[in-house]
């Protein structure tokens, strides 16, 4: 009786002597954070090469960025332009084929046979005896 006793008393202390160092690490963690945070505050800024390097990258893309922006939206209106252009041309050069500017095809690819009147046939694609 006693043994389990000591022995619960004992695993009680384990317990929370572990929880305990836990926390006292967790606020030492935070802490040494708030140092670091103190001391970079306090400290004049003076960044490695490497992140000169990034930052002065970076504020030229910004300031090309923002003048290059125009340029290239220009660029596109004008090439979006001439791909106009080329289309309106294309259609129209289209439209001077026969099939589309003589009357006598009908609507036909190519133009339909002239039948004799007894051997007209019925056209299904214009609904027309020809």
């Amino acid at each position: 009786m006693i043994k389990r006793i000591f022995l619960s008393f004992s695993l009680f202390l384990l317990v929370s002597g572990g929880l305990w160092a836990q926390a006292t690490v967790k606020k030492l963690d935070k802490k040494q954070k708030e140092n670091q945070v103190q001391e970079l505050s306090s400290t004049p800024y003076s960044p490695s090469e490497s992140q000169t390097a990034v930052q002065t990258k970076s504020k030229k893309r910004k300031g090309k960025k923002s003048v290059n922006a125009y340029d290239q939206l220009v660029v596109e209106y004008e090439q979006r332009m001439e791909d106009n252009v080329k289309k309106y041309n294309k259609a129209a050069k289209e439209l001077r084929k026969p099939q589309y500017s003589d009357p006598s095809y009908f609507g036909h690819k190519r133009k339909p046979k002239k039948r004799p009147p007894g051997k007209k046939k019925f056209c299904k694609e214009c609904q027309m005896r020809h």
